[in-house]
């Protein structure tokens, strides 16, 4: 009897192969720019004919656009989770900016740079980044609320605030292509005492707060 059985094909549901197909360009968005997201190219990553990978994206916009979505949101999970049974908002808030500092958030920094550029031309991405900023837009508002109802954080208007430091934090994230190495640490600094000011907080509050554990 051969040693060398055939395997079988596991066959996947529709559900499980759109979204490998879309892992798999989330993936390839954030490593290498979303122009390298086509169907051909995820077909070769995938090892299946490129007509597959148009039977469930009809075109390389749809997959474009969907690849960012889930590469976004993914990130925004990682640093803002919707659910934080454990910790405080501050706690929160201070691992917000922790982990959104560094070379360590250059590749989603990155991926916003070129999504905000391609969706002049592209409406179903333009379209899909702006969801993508509303949702950022609320979960820190959120946050900043919650805390504000906890008697952590002091702002008459969470949302505003929330959008103050979204946009410092994008405006750092703008450098992500060129060396920051003689950056001022007041500029690396510039988000968190941003958020340390217009909530009411202390210099130094959201730098030294024990960290929550990372979600399960």
């Amino acid at each position: 009897m051969s040693s060398s059985v055939e395997r079988k094909r596991v066959r996947k549901t529709p559900e499980a192969r759109r979204a490998e197909i879309v892992e798999t360009a989330a993936r390839v968005a954030l490593t290498e720019g979303l122009e390298c997201v086509t169907l051909r190219r995820i077909a070769e990553e995938l090892a299946v004919r490129p007509g597959l990978i148009s039977h469930y994206f009809p075109s390389a916009e749809e997959l474009v656009a969907e690849a960012f979505a889930v590469a976004s949101t993914g990130e925004l999970d990682s640093l803002l989770p919707a659910e934080r049974p454990h910790g405080t908002p501050a706690q929160y808030l201070a691992r917000y900016f922790a982990l959104s500092a560094g070379e360590a958030y250059d590749d989603i920094s990155r991926l916003w740079i070129n999504a905000r550029h391609l969706s002049r031309y592209r409406p179903v991405l333009r379209d899909r980044v702006a969801e993508q900023e509303r949702a950022s837009d609320n979960r820190l508002a959120g946050l900043i609320r919650e805390g504000v109802e906890r008697g952590e954080f002091r702002t008459d208007d969470p949302r505003t605030t929330a959008i103050q430091i979204l946009v410092v934090l994008d405006g750092l994230g703008a450098h992500a292509n060129t060396d920051r190495g003689n950056r001022p640490e007041a500029v690396t600094r510039m988000a968190v005492t941003t958020a340390e000011r217009e909530l009411g907080l202390a210099a130094g509050a959201l730098t030294g707060t024990p960290l929550p554990a990372a979600p399960s």
